[in-house]
């Protein structure tokens, strides 16, 4: 922390203060085996240092509290706390003192004093306190400018100004990734590394979802005790570590007809990320919204609602298509259906599906086999838009499993 100190000399002193958590008293611990010269005596200087653990000696940690040595580290997230004292130094009853104190970061300059007002007067020996707090939310550095304004029994009013410098650095780097399900799904993995040199413990990792979107969190073990953490129950993050978080997102029930509404949807939501540090120091941090590259497809889309996991060879087997006109204009849909190697397609060919209007979607139950086992493509399907002569060809649209129905495996 650098301070500017004030060329003249002030009857009124200001100090500074950062406020913040102690830490645990941690030793050195020197032992020697009983044979060795020393013999018991390191063991019994350590028995009698107040600051080890009694029956536990050797271990760094011990009973007593350290208070902060330096200024430390702010994160970006933490709540920066500091206490704020004016005394006065002089024999004299200094008269209308006004303390203020505010933030100057790199894009604003915040009030955070506690009180605007002026004190009446402050007698010799006397001192005015104030403990401000803010919460940390922009990265980079940061100064603190504490001015004094006041009177002296003289009527002469005197003021100083001290600049206190410090840097807020970033504690995680959040990584994100978006994948996009045959269906409206999407699916986010966050990756949350911590990038400060102490271990942090995730109280939360949560999704808030933006508003056309219901979230479902695949963080718990399944089968396991309710709300079991895949990382167990002690949730901690060493330095340098990283861990995966998995989130899927469906649209809303008012939102999932609207084929037009859904394709354009980039926006995700925000990730909301607390932790505790040293003797339960509190951080929280809330990414920007998230933002996903929106799925294109096309004027028309074909997917799957309905498909067996597995079918015998050579057995017709059902599935059902939903077709979504995702265009602006109405289509006249006709459909062929065109056999593969190994998938063959049971019913007409060439059939009209008749007009589909913008956003809106039909269900198609349609009948095929496959002639070779194994994890078989479906594909060869083919629509046509009549209006305009456009066709529209889908192959790999989902893949089955085909298996043999016979224990001989003689097919």
């Amino acid at each position: 922390m650098d301070v500017s100190q004030a060329k003249q000399e002030h009857l009124l002193a200001l100090k500074v203060m950062r406020l913040t958590k102690p830490t645990l008293f941690t030793n050195l611990p020197v032992t020697c085996e009983d044979r060795d010269l020393p013999g018991d005596l390191f063991d019994q200087l350590m028995r009698e240092d107040p600051s080890t653990i009694k029956g536990a000696e050797a271990l760094m940690l011990g009973e007593m509290l350290t208070l902060p040595q330096n200024f430390g580290n702010i994160f970006l997230g933490e709540t920066f706390s500091s206490y704020i004292s004016v005394h006065n130094d002089s024999i004299q009853v200094v008269k209308d003192i006004l303390v203020k104190a505010d933030l100057q970061t790199s894009s604003q300059r915040l009030n955070l004093s506690a009180s605007n007002s002026a004190v009446a007067e402050l007698k010799p020996e006397s001192c005015i306190d104030d403990v401000i707090h803010h919460e940390v939310k922009e990265i980079g550095t940061h100064i603190l400018v504490c001015a004094v304004s006041y009177t002296t029994q003289y009527g002469e009013k005197l003021y100083f100004r001290k600049f206190f410098k410090f840097q807020v650095l970033k504690p995680l780097d959040v990584k994100t990734k978006f994948y996009n399900a045959e269906t409206d799904e999407v699916f986010l993995e966050a990756q949350i590394q911590n990038i400060t040199t102490s271990p942090m413990f995730m109280e939360k990792v949560s999704l808030e979802p933006s508003m056309m979107y219901n979230v479902t969190e695949l963080n718990t073990v399944a089968g396991g005790d309710e709300g079991e953490s895949t990382f167990g129950k002690m949730s901690y993050l060493q330095p340098m570590d990283t861990r995966q978080y998995l989130y899927c997102l469906k649209p809303k029930p008012e939102y999932a007809e609207k084929a037009g509404v859904i394709k354009g949807v980039t926006v995700i939501g925000k990730l909301d990320i607390v932790w505790k540090t040293n003797l339960g120091e509190r951080g929280r941090l809330q990414t920007s919204q998230l933002q996903r590259m929106a799925p294109g497809y096309g004027d028309i889309r074909l997917s799957l609602e309905m498909i067996p996991d597995t079918v015998n060879l050579e057995e017709p087997f059902d599935i059902i298509c939903k077709i979504t006109n995702c265009s602006e204009r109405t289509m006249d849909l006709e459909l062929e259906m065109m056999n593969t190697r190994s998938i063959h397609w049971c019913g007409v060919s060439g059939r009209q599906l008749g007009k589909l209007s913008p956003g809106a979607f039909l269900s198609l139950p349609l009948i095929l086999l496959s002639s070779v086992q194994g994890l078989q493509s479906i594909s060869g399907l083919r629509l046509t838009d009549t209006f305009l002569k456009r066709t529209y060809e889908y192959d790999d649209i989902a893949q089955v499993c085909v298996v043999c129905p016979y224990t001989n495996n003689e097919c």
